[in-house]
């Protein structure tokens, strides 16, 4: 069964990174255009950011300047990279393959001032 598998999440305070991981399980999958999300509570789930199977990469607005979505196709495994994080940025964090509409878990990200 093919499943996607974030890691990364953890609590840091303001002004602070992480780097979200998104790992395919599944022998034959390959992860294609994928992206992040997150949905804090009591709010919808909203993109954060999506790369193309060739490494075009959109950001939200709130995000652009502090946060980076890359790829490694040899480890399938897509990557976020949080910096100068805000305590807006405290949520649940999705990631998703476009073709298949595969959703890992969620990791939790939290953001202390």
């Amino acid at each position: 069964q093919v499943q996607l598998v974030e890691s990364g999440g953890g609590l840091v305070q303001a002004g602070g990174s992480l780097t979200l991981s998104c790992a395919a399980s599944g022998s034959t999958f390959r992860i294609g255009s994928a992206g992040w999300y997150r949905q804090a509570p009591g709010k919808q789930r909203e993109l954060v950011a999506r790369i193309s199977s060739i490494g075009i990469t959109n950001y939200a607005d709130s995000v652009k300047g502090r946060f980076a979505i890359s790829r490694d196709n040899a480890k399938n495994t897509v990557y976020l990279k949080m910096n100068s994080l805000k305590p807006e940025d405290t949520a649940v964090y999705y990631c998703t393959d476009y073709r298949t509409n595969y959703w890992g878990q969620g990791t939790q990200v939290s953001v202390s001032s």
